[in-house]
């Protein structure tokens, strides 16, 4: 997410704000932008390859666009029960939460080289939380199976401590507090049924097969730095 003046200036236009006028002036939204993915797997077929792009770019559109609504929003008649406000700040949450993950595992599922060695950061972390690395994939699979529509994630818990997995409904229905997440499978039903139809396990092992664990591996030696810097 970053602030860019020149494409403020455009969802200003798209809007019909006007910009000489200092009240709605867009001066603070945050803007997301479109990174490209090769989406380099075997296991999916380049129209599902293409369904997952074209979603993810419309939750990007929807994001900006809700970011410069919430920036001229009246949050004097903000309430529980019927706001326009609350309102966006709940679709904010869903449209930024959709675009993480998806970014997240379009870049961790892309290796059909795929390779994980025992002496790697990843291996060691998952074992020692899960009990063995077979374990963790036993519990991967079977949050992929639980999962209603949604993502299911590897996740290190700054509370428990531990890599712990959790499975998101929609993109922003049951996401853990002191959550920083590592691995990320998305299985929304759209996500595999132009492929696998109803057989999710089938997808999940699919995709497990090409995880890349150099990025992966990546966001354990991220974790492990926050969670020094966190105990000072």
């Amino acid at each position: 997410m970053l602030k860019n003046q020149d494409i403020k200036k455009i969802i200003n236009k798209t809007l019909n704000i006007d910009t000489n006028d200092d009240k709605e002036t867009i001066n603070e939204s945050l803007v997301a932008n479109v990174k490209q993915f090769n989406m380099n797997t075997e296991y999916l077929s380049d129209a599902n390859k293409s369904n997952h792009l074209q979603l993810y770019k419309n939750y990007v559109e929807s994001f900006n666009k809700i970011s410069a609504e919430l920036d001229g929003a009246d949050k004097s008649d903000s309430n529980s029960n019927n706001s326009a406000f609350r309102s966006l700040k709940i679709d904010e949450t869903y449209n930024m939460n959709a675009i993480y993950l998806h970014e997240l595992y379009f870049a961790n599922v892309n290796d059909p080289n795929s390779k994980i060695t025992m002496d790697s950061l990843a291996y060691m972390r998952l074992a020692r939380d899960f009990g063995s690395f077979d374990d963790w994939q036993k519990d991967f699979i079977a949050c992929c199976k639980a999962s209603r529509c949604g993502w299911v994630v590897t996740y290190y818990n700054f509370y428990t401590q531990t890599f712990m997995n959790t499975l998101i409904d929609l993109h922003s229905e049951n996401v853990p507090v002191g959550f920083y997440p590592v691995i990320v499978m998305d299985v929304w039903q759209h996500a595999y049924y132009k492929d696998y139809l109803k057989d999710v396990k089938t997808y999940v092992v699919a995709m497990m097969k090409q995880f890349n664990w150099n990025i992966i591996n990546k966001r354990f030696e991220k974790a492990d730095k926050i969670v020094k810097a966190l105990r000072g």
